[in-house]
């Protein structure tokens, strides 16, 4: 059995539930994307959920921002990810991606559910950080320059963290 998470937006114009068998918030990212449309600390911390169980009151008021992405050769493309947020309050709530359908990635801010404190966290995409952020690595922290090497499933199943 998964667990429910329930969010909102600030405002609460958007309220969401979401069945979740991955619940830890333990992956940050620094990436300049989810930083400058997420997070308050210069990363964001994004939940794997079942997209097929999101249920949502208040789709009036969602939003949808696709990043451009500069390459490093200097060519833009936008990203193929989602993220929805609040017009009104501007709240970040989600990132849904159609290449991983089956998955829908809620911003853990945006949950009123209470969430479990993580043994360890992954800090990812470090190479885009900002500069005045200074990252609190922990014991047992793990980092990454760009992507980690295992998913959000298979860090929780190695943990024994995987909800039934």
């Amino acid at each position: 059995m998964s667990l429910t998470l329930v969010g909102s937006c600030h405002c609460r114009a958007v309220r969401f539930s979401v069945a979740t068998h991955t619940p830890q918030p333990y992956q940050l990212c620094y990436c300049s994307i989810c930083r400058k449309t997420a997070g308050g600390g210069g990363y964001a911390i994004n939940l794997g959920a079942d997209s097929a169980s999101l249920v949502v009151e208040g789709r009036d008021a969602l939003g949808i921002y696709r990043a451009e992405i500069v390459g490093e050769d200097g060519r833009c493309e936008v990203s193929e990810g989602q993220r929805h947020f609040c017009r009104r309050c501007a709240s970040a709530l989600w990132l849904y991606d159609e290449r991983w359908s089956e998955l829908v990635h809620p911003f853990a801010p945006a949950i009123e559910t209470p969430l479990p404190v993580p043994p360890e966290r992954v800090h990812m995409m470090l190479r885009y950080k900002a500069n005045w952020v200074v990252p609190a690595i922990g014991e047992g922290d793990t980092t990454f320059d760009e992507y980690p090497e295992q998913s959000i499933e298979d860090w929780h199943r190695a943990r024994g963290l995987w909800v039934d």
